[in-house]
């Protein structure tokens, strides 16, 4: 939103049809996902191999970026859209779509919508393999993701100044889906049964998944709080 310079009095509302969008696409993720975990127990090694990589990749960004983080809202489908579709870089309302000269162009707020849209796909692909490493209840995932949708919606200004002085957060998240992606990998060789010579069984309990989640959170959080009070100490100490 930031990126795309929405004006302040129209960013819940592009927020809420980005919700919307999201709920759809999840939905439609989880079901597949449920379908295909019922089915066949070595997705959970494609799961969990695909969430080491990602968990892998934010290490990497993180030491090559630092806490600099940029919004890609410039995508494949952003590109593709803004190419066929014509547009008007002026703001109506909350239209999407106007009628100029008696031609039909659309608003820059499709455009945040198709890109929140777009953006939350992405986000998908590792947030709906990560919460199916927690329970494979198609319900369980899909009411978390919708309660956490609707709470970021009113969090967005209050998680918009925070996140800045969260400088660990995604070391912390990357340590989360490497460790959710070690357990996929550990339950589908229990389901296939590849730990009967051990003496104790390699399946992660859930409650040892939520303590390293809520721990490994915790320790984020604090750590990057000190951190940013120190980095804030010293710039006073500077200007002095």
């Amino acid at each position: 939103l930031g990126s795309m310079r929405v004006p302040r009095v129209y960013q819940q509302f592009a927020l809420m049809c980005g919700i919307i969008l999201a709920l759809v696409f999840r939905g439609i993720f989880i079901m597949a996902g449920a379908a295909l975990i019922e089915r066949f127990a070595w997705v959970f090694f494609i799961f969990g191999a695909f969430l080491l990589y990602t968990g892998i990749k934010l290490v990497i960004d993180y030491r090559k970026h630092g806490e600099e983080e940029s919004a890609q809202t410039d995508t494949a489908v952003m590109r593709f859209v803004k190419r066929v579709v014509p547009s008007t870089d002026e703001y109506h309302g909350t239209h999407f779509s106007v009628k100029i000269d008696g031609r039909r162009v659309f608003t820059p707020i499709f455009f945040v919508v198709v890109a929140l849209g777009s953006i939350d796909i992405m986000f998908a692909l590792d947030s709906i393999p990560a919460i199916f490493g927690l329970t494979q209840e198609p319900y369980l995932v899909f009411t978390a993701n919708f309660f956490a949708l609707m709470g970021l919606r009113q969090l967005y200004f209050l998680l918009g100044g925070l996140l800045q002085r969260l400088v660990y957060l995604s070391v912390g998240l990357s340590f989360i889906l490497a460790f959710i992606g070690v357990k996929l990998v550990l339950h589908a060789m229990h389901e296939y049964h590849l730990d009967d010579h051990l003496s104790v069984s390699i399946d992660v309990p859930i409650w040892l998944s939520l303590t390293v989640i809520i721990g490994t959170l915790l320790v984020t959080t604090v750590a990057s709080l000190i951190k940013s009070r120190r980095d804030e100490e010293r710039e006073r100490a500077l200007e002095g």
